[in-house]
Formats: C-alpha cells, structure tokens, sequence
C-alpha cells in the first residue's frame, strides 16, 4: 500500500514505516499530524487517483526531528567586471515516519 501525498509545495510517494525529509512543519517533537492532501492512494491491486485529492483519504505520520539540510552555495562572478558574489543556504526539513494510510 502506498499514497502520494502533498506537503511544501512537493509530491512523495509514501508507504507505511517509511521516513522522509519534509519542508518544515509547525509541530513539535513526537507529535502526530495528519496530512489530508492525498492525491493517489494505491491498495496493492486498484489505484485511486483524485482530482486533484481523494475525498477522505488521510495519512498519519509521527514528527521524529527537525534540522537543517547540507549547505548550499551560491557563487556568481562576472569576469573581467570585478564581481563576485558568495552566498550560502540551508533549507530546514522535518523527518516524519509514516504511520497509517487511510483512504
């Protein structure tokens, strides 16, 4: 069984017992959030693709951490301008274990 599930501006594919790295979600710690924007659920032999979300399809899921991802760097020059640029990001994520799929 597995369902694809929107969340931060991105789609994954998630299954029971899975954990994945998440745009960070206000909740804390140990906390169990539900996600109600399920686009496809899937049962092993029919698929239930919604439009654009399955009616009354949920997924559960367990807040296991948060942090921040590696860092990117950001370099711009322009050659023979005298321009250079450096910057840095690091996106911060939140890891969730899937829990139950219900739809």
């Amino acid at each position: 069984m597995y369902a694809v599930i929107k969340t931060g501006g991105k789609q994954y594919r998630v299954a029971p017992g899975e954990k994945i790295k998440v745009e960070q979600i206000a909740a804390d710690v140990g906390q169990e959030i539900v996600i109600d924007q399920v686009l496809a659920v899937s049962d092993g032999s029919a698929i239930k693709v919604g439009t654009p979300l399955v009616s009354g399809a949920t997924v559960t899921a367990t807040v296991l951490s948060h942090g921040k991802h590696d860092k990117v760097r950001i370099f711009k020059m322009r050659r023979r301008k005298h321009y250079q640029k450096r910057q840095g990001h690091r996106q911060q994520f939140t890891e969730l274990q899937i829990g139950a799929i219900a739809g």
